[in-house]
């Protein structure tokens, strides 16, 4: 048989038929695979595990089968408990598939420390930037006789002298001495001379 009667045979349309069907059942049973693998069409919604430990979020995200990853610990906020999630991503009622992996960052157990700057001999309105850069604060002022006006003279922490260098916890509060801008003297008591009336040497012969 040639080759052309064979294409308009009979079988070979048949051969091509049950190929065709082959190949739809096969697509057919891929798509209902990757449907079922990747739950297709069902979403679920990401909750709030901010303020919750890693175990108390481990056990929520458990029951919705999703899973999570600690990427680091960030500085200490006062406003979460110790250890506690503080950022999470995807964020709070996200749309994700299951067994997605919800990425958070915990609260610290303290403040991180700096070293302390050395403010010695600079003014007040540097002093205050300085220390609000490193995450530090101004507590309380006082004065003491000194030519320089404003000029930091002495740090202390609760009355504790500080120096430059030593390392303290973010958010501690850093007290100045400054100097009031007079020389620092003891007033001596004022001494007047006596009010003598002058007299003059009469010589008479």
């Amino acid at each position: 048989m040639s080759w052309k009667r064979f294409i308009l045979s009979f079988t070979f349309f048949k051969q091509v038929v049950i190929a065709f069907l082959i190949v739809c059942a096969s697509l057919f049973l891929f798509m209902y695979w990757i449907s079922f693998t990747t739950n297709h069409g069902e979403e679920i919604t990401v909750p709030n595990l901010s303020k919750l430990t890693l175990e108390e979020a481990e056990d929520k995200l458990d029951e919705l089968d999703l899973d999570y990853e600690l990427l680091d610990t960030v500085d200490y906020n006062s406003d979460f408990p110790k250890l506690s999630i503080v950022n999470q991503d995807p964020k709070p009622g996200s749309k994700v598939k299951q067994n997605r992996v919800i990425y958070v960052k915990i609260n610290a157990q303290e403040y991180a420390k700096v070293r302390l700057p050395d403010l010695i001999q600079k003014t007040y309105r540097q002093a205050v930037p300085t220390l609000n850069a490193l995450g530090l604060t101004v507590g309380d002022t006082s004065y003491v006789p000194n030519l320089a006006k404003d000029m930091v003279l002495e740090m202390n922490i609760n009355g504790k002298p500080v120096r430059a260098g030593q390392q303290v916890l973010k958010m501690t509060k850093i007290n100045l001495v400054l100097g009031d801008g007079k020389i620092g003297f003891e007033e001596d008591e004022d001494i007047t001379p006596e009010n003598t009336e002058p007299t003059d040497s009469i010589v008479t012969e």
